[in-house]
């Protein structure tokens, strides 16, 4: 396929469990890989969940298993790199499916390439974001706003990213996000208590699908049990 014809099918599913969207993302890679589908993004809300990357410490779960029950947040480990995170409403979680074989690129594109979605979408908003030398992802200042995991098997992506844009940030007490101890977390509503969450989402599929050099965006709808 040339790259004047590579379109990005666009998957939202809406506000969903981690289970059920963990168990569509490992069907929609085994397909890609096979070539019965072309590039995915799964756009999601996820209720409230830690999820652990394959060698995070436990111990950066802090919170009790009253506190979780209390606020109802499960707990997950995945097959992603990073540490532990939170997903929660008002959160932006992206898994984008992609053979990057296609591109002709790696995982370190890639992830840059995510980071730039993020900061270039963030732009658009008045917020002035960027990198971090040691830690991935997108920062303000010493704030993180949108953290970055990704699992790549057979040059198919999987896992993604996650932009606070109205995520409420007392849910991050409950770890050490990513593992860092002396960072904070940020959300888009701290800058902009108006922000719309179906602006930011429909703003960041335009820019993801413009840094990935995708031609067309096609909405495609599939069932998400759950």
């Amino acid at each position: 396929m040339s790259d004047s014809t590579r379109s990005l099918r666009v998957l939202d599913v809406g506000r969903k469990a981690y289970a059920p969207v963990l168990e569509l993302q490992e069907s929609l890679v085994e397909r890609r890989k096979e070539g019965s589908i072309g590039d995915t993004l799964v756009l999601v809300e996820h209720e409230p969940v830690y999820t652990l990357g394959r060698q995070a410490d436990e111990s950066n779960v802090i919170a009790s298993s009253e506190e979780l029950h209390a606020y109802d947040i499960a707990v997950v480990r995945t097959g992603r790199g990073g540490d532990v995170t939170y997903h929660g409403p008002g959160q932006l979680v992206g898994y984008p499916i992609i053979h990057l074989s296609d591109m002709g690129q790696g995982p370190a594109w890639y992830v840059s390439k995510l980071e730039e979605t993020i900061i270039r979408t963030l732009a658009h908003f008045g917020i002035d974001a960027g990198t971090d030398e040691i830690n991935r992802g997108v920062w303000v200042g010493k704030e993180k706003i949108a953290a970055i995991g990704v699992r790549i098997t057979r040059h198919v992506t999987m896992h993604g990213f996650a932009l606070n844009i109205r995520t409420d940030l007392a849910h991050y007490a409950g770890i050490v996000p990513c593992g860092i101890h002396d960072r904070g977390v940020t959300s888009m509503h701290c800058f902009d208590d108006q922000v719309s969450f179906q602006e930011v989402r429909d703003r960041l599929v335009d820019v993801l699908a413009e840094t990935f050099g995708f031609s067309s965006i096609d909405r495609v709808t599939e069932e998400c049990r759950g």
